[in-house]
């Protein structure tokens, strides 16, 4: 039952970084929302939920982790009542801010709660399923999205994407306070919280998605890409930071030493840039069939349908063999995304009629791969890990996750936005003209999305030959020798 209750106060907050993608053109119409404005509500969220992640995971282990989960999901759902209620788009983007904070307060007390009330392989199965239950909520959140839409109309039905939070968050509170156990339960010492190293990442992320955000709508060349070396720059202080800190007996808001681990070095660059690929896509899909094509928002959410099945159907398989294949069964799953991701690109070019019969096939092949890639990821990620650095490697790793995915929705989006003003088609028209210049720009954005799913393909390899060679193969996800 305590799992039941972390998974609920889960798929609640990670559904929010998709199911807000239906709504984006009534948002739009509603709140006069410009699209770098329809950005920050995306990429706001993701990357506030990735920045509080290691803070709250510390303040979990701490102090009572109970009080911290239940803390976060209050927050989350009164953030939820405020963007609800939101009477223009900066109140939203500030609302859709908390959420992230919220949700990212939330997350890391379901990773230690598993930590402590499971062990050897049930743990593994439940990381498993916390796997699924991310994969299939951003996947599924488009359906929800377009069916709240449809009951409550289109003017206003974007509104109740964000209040029906608000119930599911206080029954979601009351199961807390009866079966999740009470106490701190981690460690017996009070954890520094390391704000001013947040507060540098933050920074360095900031400048990272500026550029992509705001800036020039027709010219993706003339934005202020300066503040990419800005932001490498912050991100070097940062490190130096950390190992300085962590050299003087403190506590980093990352403890490098993790990285010395080669699988989970690169399984945590596999999943940021993963996601970096796989979120937007579900945005510029919906925004696509939308307003380009003119689909409600409940069609649109049907499309990423199939997506979704094959996603929670192969993510339950690929669960029970991850302990067999590891990081080769990841890569398989990152070949099946290219795939699918390739055949959309061939298909939105040339069908304009039955765009979501089309996609039907090359979306569930997609979803397939997703669900072999996520909760496996995570298991063999996490698998060499000693105890001592489980739930900072958690956190870092699921703050690679949504960090990825704020970095990808900005990206991907840019181009498909820039695409479109370029062309200066900004409502929706059935035109002949107004079909290609959506076409074309989606076109580009997959190839987007493209080229972050093969990079992670790439990182999956090399950890892959990394541990050729006699490397050992055995052993239970969590005794440090399986994910090899």
């Amino acid at each position: 039952m305590a799992l039941a209750v972390c998974f609920l106060a889960g798929f609640m907050t990670l559904l929010d970084i998709s199911i807000v993608n239906v709504a984006l053109p009534s948002i739009r119409t509603g709140l006069s929302a410009t699209p770098s404005t329809l950005q920050w509500i995306t990429a706001g969220y993701s990357l506030a939920f990735g920045l509080s992640l290691v803070p709250a995971g510390r303040a979990g282990d701490a102090r009572s982790r109970r009080l911290v989960f239940a803390f976060g999901v209050a927050l989350f759902a009164l953030a939820s009542a405020l963007a609800g209620a939101a009477p223009s788009s900066g109140w939203l983007v500030g609302a859709r801010i908390v959420q992230g904070l919220a949700g990212g307060i939330v997350s890391p007390q379901i990773a230690g709660f598993i930590q402590v009330l499971f062990s050897g392989r049930e743990r593994g199965k439940a990381f498993g399923l916390f796997g699924a239950v991310v994969g299939v909520s951003t996947a599924i959140g488009p359906l929800a999205g377009g069916a709240l839409i449809a009951a409550a109309g289109t003017h206003d039905g974007w509104r109740w994407i964000f209040y029906i939070n608000v119930p599911i968050g206080a029954v979601t509170l009351w199961l807390a306070r009866r079966y999740l156990p009470r106490g701190s339960m981690h460690t017996e010492r009070r954890a520094s919280l390391d704000l001013p190293g947040v507060l540098v990442f933050a920074a360095a992320m900031y400048a990272v998605l500026w550029p992509f955000v705001e800036g020039d709508q027709r010219s993706l060349a003339a934005r202020p890409w300066w503040l990419e070396g800005l932001a490498a720059v912050l991100l070097a202080i940062f490190v130096l930071r950390e190992a300085a800190l962590a050299r003087r007996g403190g506590e980093p808001m990352v403890d490098l030493r993790l990285f010395r681990l080669r699988s989970y070095s690169f399984g945590t660059t596999l999943a940021g840039v993963y996601f970096a690929g796989f979120t937007p896509l579900f945005l510029v899909l919906t925004v696509y069939l939308q307003v380009g094509l003119g689909y409600s928002a409940l069609l649109a959410g049907l499309t990423a349908l199939p997506f979704a099945v094959g996603s929670g159907a192969a993510a339950g398989i690929g669960g029970r063999h991850v302990a067999r294949f590891g990081r080769a069964q990841v890569v398989a799953g990152l070949c099946l995304v290219l795939i699918g991701l390739l055949a959309m690109f061939a298909v939105t070019g040339h069908v304009r009629h039955d765009v979501g019969w089309a996609l039907l096939l090359p979306l569930l092949v997609a979803g397939i791969g997703s669900g072999t890639v996520i909760a496996p990821n995570q298991t063999v990620t996490l698998g060499e890990v000693p105890r001592w650095g489980s739930g900072s490697a958690a956190g870092v790793l699921q703050t690679s996750q949504r960090v990825g995915s704020a970095v990808g929705i900005a990206a991907v989006s840019a181009l498909f936005f820039a695409d479109i003003t370029q062309a200066g088609v900004l409502r929706a028209d059935t035109s002949p003209h107004a079909f290609e210049v959506y076409a074309h720009a989606l076109r580009v954005s997959i190839l987007g999305c493209v080229g972050f799913v093969a990079v992670a393909g790439i990182v999956g390899i090399a950890d892959l030959l990394s541990h050729r060679g006699g490397a050992d193969r055995s052993g239970s996800p969590m005794s440090g020798s399986a994910g090899r």
